[in-house]
């Protein structure tokens, strides 16, 4: 395409990808083809990783998401044993959450380490690796301040609450997206996703969607903004299902991902 100007390029798994516009008109490249054009520069870039995600040989798209949640869920997030093993104990950690370390408190005051270790511990969606460091976290001299800037995040994630958030949890080596994103998704469901990588990663190829490449370990404001593209996007294609809130979506995000055929699944 001669004398178009370039707006975006990225990368899918191996395909590369550009957004190119010429004379008021957007085109989507995957590996130098055009394989999608429109007028509006987003719904351009989305359509090409769809399409170009159809490449991968995981995947199946958001179609091939829901049927596999199905299989094991026939009657999606309100099947019998639905809530006992995927939502009952996210429900009871956000409830001892709220509490004992509420999120208005926690923003300005101080000594609730312990009730916070104790909700990191209530659940197994951390490894207990994770857990063990964390409790230098919170019983030591920076748990205030952890504990304030997880709170920040929560009420305003942006750049700079992500970055006092790692600045706090750094010296533990616990700088980690399970970490930084298991408070903010127990105080506020609607607005907040945990974030546990591989099964995620493995969720967003898929369906196509970008945060497969746009993750990195590191702690990147951009990276959990494609998360929550992701969540979105997800919350749509399911909206007759009448997910409840982010914890649906996300049990559902693990149970595509990570259930093998001949379990009745637990979160492990």
């Amino acid at each position: 395409m001669g004398a178009a100007k370039t707006v975006r390029q990225g990368n899918l798994g191996k395909r590369a990808l550009r957004l190119a516009e010429k004379d008021g008109k957007f085109y989507g490249l995957a590996d130098g083809k055009v394989c999608i054009e429109g007028i509006d520069a987003d719904r351009v870039w989305q359509e090409l990783h769809d399409e170009a995600g159809k490449s991968d040989p995981k995947y199946f798209g958001y179609a091939g998401a829901r049927n596999r949640f199905l299989k094991f869920f026939p009657n999606g997030f309100h099947s019998d044993g639905y809530a006992d093993q995927e939502r009952d104990y996210k429900l009871a950690a956000k409830t001892k959450l709220d509490a004992n370390a509420p999120l208005e408190k926690a923003l300005t005051g101080s000594g609730y380490g312990e009730a916070i270790l104790s909700v990191y511990g209530a659940t197994n969606m951390l490894s207990p690796f994770e857990k063990t460091r964390l409790q230098d976290v919170f019983r030591g001299p920076s748990s205030d301040v952890v504990i304030r800037a997880a709170a920040e995040f929560a009420q305003n994630a942006d750049k700079s609450t992500l970055s006092r958030l790692e600045v706090a949890l750094k010296p533990f080596d616990c700088a980690k997206w399970t970490v930084v994103t298991y408070l903010p998704y127990l105080w506020l469901p609607d607005r907040h996703m945990f974030l546990k990588p591989e099964v995620t990663k493995d969720y967003a190829a898929r369906v196509g969607h970008p945060f497969a490449s746009t993750y990195e370990a590191r702690l990147n404001i951009n990276v959990y903004a494609s998360l929550l593209d992701l969540v979105d996007r997800t919350s749509r294609e399911l909206s007759d299902l009448n997910p409840r809130d982010r914890i649906d979506i996300q049990s559902f995000i693990w149970v595509v991902g990570d259930y093998q055929e001949d379990r009745e699944g637990t979160y492990t």
